[in-house]
């Protein structure tokens, strides 16, 4: 007998939150070890960086009544206070860099 082929419809409820809940902190320890990325980038590509993973992050604790607050979720997704991390990691970006990012933010296509 072959193996069954897993897909969202097939997967139970609690097995799929195991599987995202894998798939997040893998990703949130991606990002922890690649400080080489800077936000800007990251929201100039993908229209999404550390501190909307993080806003999402307290969202939903917020939504299950849970008190988080944005210091306390961004410390959960950069594994350090923000203001730690951006002190150790953080650099200078070009002016081409703002621009792009500022017309991102104003067109409101960003997480």
């Amino acid at each position: 007998m072959g193996k069954k082929i897993m897909s969202e419809q097939n997967i139970d409820a609690q097995t799929q939150i195991e599987l995202e809940a894998a798939a997040f902190r893998r990703m949130r320890d991606h990002l922890r070890a690649r400080t080489d990325v800077q936000n800007i980038d990251m929201m100039n590509l993908a229209g999404f960086c550390r501190n909307c993973l993080s806003r999402w992050y307290m969202e939903a604790a917020n939504e299950k009544g849970l008190d988080l607050d944005k210091g306390g979720a961004r410390e959960i997704v950069y594994g350090m206070p923000y203001s730690e991390w951006t002190e150790k990691y953080q650099t200078e970006t070009s002016d081409e860099k703002k621009a792009k990012f500022d017309a991102i933010m104003a067109s409101g296509e960003h997480g």
